[in-house]
């Protein structure tokens, strides 16, 4: 990674994680990914934006392997997903092998702008989701 890219990495994180986050997951209609954390074993929330399309949920991480919730991810799948209210159990898949930025496009437009604008090794995240 570019120096560019590691501080613009480091900036756009700590916003996220002392100032966005915190104030989004008090939002009703944020839509929240629930990992569990690789080390600690406890859940975290995070706010995402996506779209359920049928059985599926799709979400395109900004930073790649780097985020958190995807490094959660690899060590355990098994995620809920809290849509409009209502929590759903799924199980996540990376896939390294889908064009990200093409996947945007049919994402909510405001979080794709700030995922292209911000971003700097996205990769998209499937859930699918059981109930």
């Amino acid at each position: 990674m570019s120096r560019h890219h590691e501080l613009k990495f480091r900036i756009v994180t700590t916003i996220q994680r002392r100032i966005a986050n915190p104030v989004s997951r008090l939002l009703p209609f944020q839509v929240l990914l629930e990992t569990t954390g690789r080390k600690s074993g406890l859940p975290r929330r995070t706010p995402v934006g996506g779209r359920r399309v049928g059985q599926e949920f799709w979400i395109v991480s900004e930073y790649g392997e780097k985020s958190q919730y995807v490094r959660n991810i690899q060590a355990d799948p098994k995620v809920r997903v809290r849509v409009k209210g209502r929590w759903h159990h799924g199980t996540a898949h990376l896939l390294h092998e889908d064009d990200a930025r093409a996947r945007l496009k049919s994402l909510p437009r405001l979080n794709s702008t700030a995922v292209r604008a911000v971003g700097t090794n996205l990769l998209t995240v499937r859930v699918d989701l059981a109930d």
